[in-house]
């Protein structure tokens, strides 16, 4: 299997065994499983943490649920960034210019924490 057609002559073998397996596994599934599987009692039914479910799964959920989330993943991508940063510092031509793109970086976030606290938006009330 060489030339120009003996590499889909390859890719077509592989896609004929990941095939075959495919449609293996799942005969193999039919054909062994119990015609009747046993469905004991409680065994659809929801389970959280430990307690039995009461009342409906219907729940209302804060936005600002999701704004501290959304804020946490800001701030730990900012982490994530400024630990490499923190590693390249201390070599020779990165001084100056990275003190100046960090500190910009760093307020573009500050600028947004603040118009977060402005906005009322990190005041926990209610």
């Amino acid at each position: 299997m060489s030339g120009y057609l003996g590499s889909y002559a390859t890719l077509g073998l592989l896609l004929l065994a990941s095939v075959l397996v495919f449609v293996g596994a799942f005969s193999a599934n039919r054909l062994l499983r119990p015609a009747h599987p046993a469905d004991p009692p409680g065994k659809r039914t929801t389970y959280e943490s430990g307690v039995d479910p009461v009342g409906s799964g219907w729940a209302q959920v804060q936005i600002r649920y999701y704004v501290y989330a959304y804020l946490y993943v800001l701030f730990a991508v900012e982490a994530v960034f400024l630990f490499p940063w923190a590693v390249v510092f201390d070599r020779p031509g990165f001084g100056l210019v990275t003190v100046v793109e960090m500190a910009i970086f760093v307020a573009v976030l500050a600028l947004g924490i603040l118009y977060a606290w402005r906005k009322n938006i990190l005041r926990w009330s209610d």
